[in-house]
């Protein structure tokens, strides 16, 4: 697929059923020996997250070490991908270690979504695997006969992950309160995060595509919809739901069934986008389909969560005079009661498993609104800068948003390798690893050819194609295997990466 950004297509992908749709993209852990990490680990874990530690910067090569496995060439060739611009790292863990192949590894490219390596690894370190984002919610006023006389308010911390489930959660834990009918307005504050107004089509003109979602101290569902499509047949339709419900916006409650093939399904149903209050369907749904799941970013985002509350708010049964809107907690207030998200170690699987954009640049921010209250890219930036020079030392990558979803950002082969020898020297590797895709079984892996057993992540843009991560050896040793492509034609010289990590895991 030529697009700008391949992994994240769609953060509402089928690992979502396991909590319905409330995207637990991280369906395998992998158990992990300790015995070979260093004396760096061991003082590691006397201390809390590791953050006071400095381990070492590895003593890499500064010029190419050994020459490109011939299947490796030869793939390259196939794709018209000169050598040069093929960037590797093969190495041991241990941070002493010398490369085993370095091939234009020190040059700084666009890593793409291998960038969140640096993010989920840093927050590891910095907030601990336990860490979690929790939103608070206030009410200003006194409660009589369900009736709140007064307005709730709900403040975001940026959690990654309040998907429609968990807004549910949140909407019933205020009727448990009493409240039925708020007699004054629901007050959504953001200031948690300090981000630019971003167009959602600026990076690659998909602004309907979920990857596309812009943080948000409040966000909610990934600013995003899922439509379902049920067939009827015995009507001869296939029925709509969407969730979560908007407030104020009207969709068909049926399309008609037709007897085409199901390849592009999406097409066959002619969206008409143009109105975010209305959502038509000109066209006809394959019945060969069955039940499927679109998801699609809401065309207006800035008003999705205020739709999203009312929508959901209103389908509970609840009542408000007022409206939903912007605003800020007044200072006197104390919340009622915290929603808490997932920990970060179960967030960063999400991340890592399934490259998405939208969380990890949550993370990134939160790096610098636990430090000074509110989050920004720019603080985010100087708390990443830091964070390198003390924890993996040598070259500063050039940060942007912590995702890989960006034209900014660079690094080299040599130094992401060396952040993961730090990593696996930290007392939270388990963790990081767990996260990474598994070659053929999970992830942005799933498909791939290589036969060697990795946890990898992967990064891919329109011109970026690579692999991070750590491969098995048949002899039972574990390297750290770094391997970009960087060219026009680098989404067709993938079978390059698979060859490269079967080399690796051929190693003696």
């Amino acid at each position: 697929m030529n697009r700008s950004h391949t992994h994240a297509l769609n953060p509402l992908t089928p690992p979502i059923r396991a909590a319905r749709w409330a995207f637990v993209h991280s369906p395998s852990a992998c158990a992990m020996t300790f015995a070979m990490v260093c004396a760096v680990a061991l003082q590691a874990h006397a201390a809390p997250h590791s953050k006071a530690v400095r381990s070492e910067p590895p003593q890499h090569t500064a010029s190419d070490i050994g020459q490109l496995p011939p299947e490796v060439q030869a793939a390259l060739q196939r794709a018209k991908v000169p050598s040069e611009n093929f960037h590797v790292m093969v190495v041991d863990t241990h941070a002493s270690s010398t490369p085993r192949l370095s091939h234009q590894a020190q040059v700084r490219v666009n890593p793409a979504s291998l960038m969140k390596l640096a993010t989920t690894t840093a927050a590891l370190d910095t907030l601990g695997p336990a860490f979690v984002w929790r939103t608070p919610v206030y009410v200003d006023g006194p409660v009589r006969d369900g009736v709140l006389q007064g307005n709730v308010y709900v403040r975001g911390s940026g959690d990654p992950r309040l998907v429609v489930e968990r807004l549910w959660l949140l909407m019933r834990r205020i009727q448990g309160l009493g409240i039925q009918k708020i007699q004054g307005d629901i007050v959504l504050d953001r200031s948690a995060f300090d981000v630019p107004a971003r167009d959602a089509a600026s990076f690659d003109g998909e602004p309907l595509r979920p990857y596309n979602a812009a943080p948000d101290a409040l966000l909610l569902n990934f600013k995003s919809l899922l439509i379902q499509f049920v067939p009827d047949r015995a009507a001869n339709v296939a029925r709509v739901q969407i969730e979560p419900p908007l407030a104020g916006v009207l969709f068909p409650a049926t399309v008609p069934l037709s007897h085409g093939d199901c390849s592009d399904y999406r097409s066959a149903l002619r969206a008409d986008w143009s109105d975010p209050t209305r959502i038509r369907f000109a066209g006809s749904f394959p019945a060969v389909c069955g039940e499927k799941m679109w998801p699609i970013a809401y065309a207006a985002p800035q008003q999705f969560a205020q739709r999203a509350i009312a929508g959901m708010w209103q389908q509970l049964g609840g009542q408000i005079s007022g409206q939903v809107r912007e605003g800020s907690v007044p200072a006197h207030l104390e919340p009622m009661f915290n929603v808490e998200s997932a920990t970060l170690a179960e967030t960063i699987r999400d991340i890592n498993k399934y490259s998405n954009n939208v969380m990890a640049q949550h993370v990134f921010l939160t790096l610098s609104q636990q430090q000074r209250g509110v989050g920004s890219f720019d603080a985010s930036r100087d708390v990443m800068q830091r964070w390198w020079r003390e924890r993996v030392g040598g070259e500063v990558p050039l940060f942007d948003n912590g995702s890989g979803l960006s034209r900014e950002e660079r690094i080299s082969a040599q130094a992401l390798a060396r952040l993961l020898q730090v990593a696996w020297a930290s007392p939270t590797m388990s963790e990081l690893m767990s996260s990474l895709p598994v070659t053929g079984l999970d992830g942005t892996m799933k498909r791939s050819k290589a036969q060697a057993s990795a946890h990898l992540k992967t990064g891919s843009l329109r011109d970026v194609a690579g692999v991070a991560g750590f491969v098995d050896t048949a002899s039972g040793k574990r390297l750290v295997v770094v391997a970009i492509l960087h060219h026009a034609n680098a989404n067709a010289a993938r079978p390059a990466l698979d060859a490269m990590i079967d080399w690796a895991g051929r190693q003696p």
